[in-house]
């Protein structure tokens, strides 16, 4: 997970549409009903709650038996809009647009209630605010949100965006692009490539939560949890039984990380232990705000955002966001 900037595009592992199983109305041997759920990037604490779900047998308690794939390489949002996959893993920067074009897809549940991005420097560069961005250079995908995004952090610092230098590096080992002096900052995942980064390579590296600059930027929620409008209007019922065993799962992950960063292991050995126990642990506050449900989205963070996108040009036409998400999937409270 090194980026997290338009995943539908870039993503590590293809899946052939053909070993995709959805639904269909179709069971397993054991009586369960068959679905599938695609994930955004290779498996992390992102997707705790799924797995949790999973090993402790809490889809099966409610008739499912859950099919977790990676992402194929047209990406998870048209997949499952397509209904090749019942359910997918997702962000609002991918969602929103993909609905602007048509995609039929539907966030149904926030697995964080707020973004949990960071530009991730080395310590050396001494970026202890936006402001000092001016001078430096960013590498990331050469996407209209990056460039607006970090435009707008350092013109509300009461910086000069124009002296933000950009450059286009792609999918690369991002901590040795810095080491090697052909970036000084990138966009990441606080829980996953910060700790990584400091934890595990033992970097020296400094961070803006871009959380810590809410009244400069918006907040949204990333990820999220999609499935698709045919989905919801034919087979409503699967819906809120996945999303019962869903939410239970990452309300596990909450309150019992030194587990959940084992049952995560044990789907994906090839891990690094440290890397997932820390951010287990780091998780345990993020996913919501204390007092909330889990999964429960704002419809205002919906509206600033696509006026955000909209803004930053990546796409013209308003999108109706009241169409994007919906809460009535979540477990009664």
């Amino acid at each position: 997970m090194k980026s997290r900037i338009f995943a539908l595009a870039l993503l590590l592992s293809a899946v052939p549409f053909a070993a995709i199983a959805c639904s269909n109305g179709k069971s397993s041997s054991s009586g369960l009903k068959k679905v599938t759920l695609m994930l955004d990037w290779t498996p992390n604490t992102n997707h705790s709650g799924i797995y949790v779900a999973k090993d402790k047998g809490w889809f099966k308690d409610q008739g499912l038996d859950v099919q977790i794939v990676e992402p194929a390489e047209s990406g998870v949002e048209q997949v499952v809009g397509n209904g090749n996959a019942d359910f997918g893993i997702s962000v609002m920067e991918s969602v929103i647009p993909a609905r602007g074009e048509g995609v039929p897809i539907v966030s149904i549940g926030a697995i964080r209630q707020h973004d949990g991005s960071s530009l991730m420097s080395l310590t050396s560069e001494n970026i202890k605010r936006p402001k000092d961005l001016e001078g430096k250079t960013y590498g990331g995908f050469g996407g209209a949100l990056e460039t607006a995004l970090i435009k707008q952090l350092v013109t509300c610092d009461g910086g000069d965006p124009n002296k933000v230098n950009f450059v286009e590096v792609g999918n690369v080992d991002y901590l040795a692009g810095m080491q090697q002096n052909r970036f000084d900052f990138v966009w990441v995942f606080d829980s996953w490539d910060v700790i990584r980064a400091r934890d595990v390579e033992n970097a020296q590296v400094s961070s803006l939560p871009f959380l810590d600059y809410q009244k400069c930027i918006p907040d949204w929620y990333t990820p999220v949890v999609i499935t698709n409008e045919q989905m919801l209007k034919n087979d409503p019922d699967t819906v809120r039984k996945f999303m019962a065993a869903v939410s239970k799962g990452y309300n596990y992950a909450m309150q019992n990380p030194a587990d959940t960063a084992n049952i995560l292991l044990k789907a994906a050995p090839e891990l690094d232990k440290t890397l997932v126990t820390k951010s287990a642990t780091f998780m345990t506050t993020q996913y919501v705000d204390k007092g909330r449900q889990w999964g429960l989205q704002d419809p205002s963070i919906w509206t600033n955002f696509e006026q955000f996108l909209r803004n930053a040009g990546l796409f013209t036409k308003p999108v109706d966001v009241t169409a994007a998400f919906t809460n009535d999937y979540l477990p009664k409270q």
